[in-house]
């Protein structure tokens, strides 16, 4: 059996060695890895470190023409899955994936389908960074789950790992960080069997690189309106 992990890429040539080498390097037990890279039209040096020092590392590379937001290459990566298994794993570090063995252990055992991490559940280290932004995740959070009837924790984190045959029963649309209410909202619809599991975050300040904004909030209320009346 196999895991595949889809790694968006956007101007992290700061991180994006280390990224590639813990997903290397962590354990996942029997199953095999398969690590595919997007890059979202980086301008800042990633291409070329993807080019020299990571293609040969990992299973794909793929250069987009043109940047068009994290929605888009998700959608871009998951194209070229083969795992039976498919997880997002973010370039920034803060995400750890020695924490896959979790998020997969209700999968194998054959009691999920799609299995969320949750920074807000569990006892895991977290970084302790912004009030506002906390608050803005957990109101997302709460709106998604009651269009959605679910009761998440953590409708954005980063951590989604889904069997092949969900993503295959949905269509994507969104292009930026809207991808994450739109995700949850056609689970959801799905009536998939949806796990949750407790993380750590290690998360980095906007000086750090931290792209999401109070723009992406404002589209992630529309797909959270949009996808929950209309799905």
């Amino acid at each position: 059996m196999k895991l595949s992990i889809v790694m968006p890429v956007y101007n992290e040539e700061n991180f994006i060695r280390e990224a590639v080498h813990r997903v290397k390097e962590c354990d996942i037990g029997e199953l095999e890895k398969e690590i595919i890279v997007v890059d979202d039209f980086s301008t800042d040096g990633t291409r070329e470190i993807l080019e020299k020092d990571i293609a040969s590392l990992v299973d794909k590379v793929i250069y987009k023409e043109k940047n068009e937001g994290k929605g888009a290459t998700i959608r871009r990566g998951f194209e070229h899955t083969t795992g039976d298994f498919v997880i997002i794993q973010d370039a920034d570090l803060e995400y750890d994936p020695n924490e896959y063995k979790d998020l997969l252990a209700p999968m194998l055992a054959g009691k999920a389908d799609v299995v969320y991490g949750s920074r807000f559940a569990g006892g895991q280290p977290h970084r302790v960074l912004f009030f506002w932004h906390s608050l803005g995740n957990k109101f997302l959070t709460l709106l998604s789950n009651m269009f959605t009837n679910l009761n998440l924790t953590d409708m954005e984190c980063c951590y989604k790992l889904f069997r092949k045959e969900v993503l295959e029963s949905i269509t994507l649309e969104q292009n930026r960080f809207g991808i994450e209410p739109e995700l949850t909202a056609k689970v959801a619809k799905g009536n998939w069997r949806i796990y949750e599991v407790g993380i750590s975050y290690f998360g980095r300040t906007y000086a750090e690189g931290k792209k999401i904004n109070w723009k992406d909030g404002v589209q992630a209320i529309w797909c959270i309106l949009k996808y929950g009346l209309f799905r």
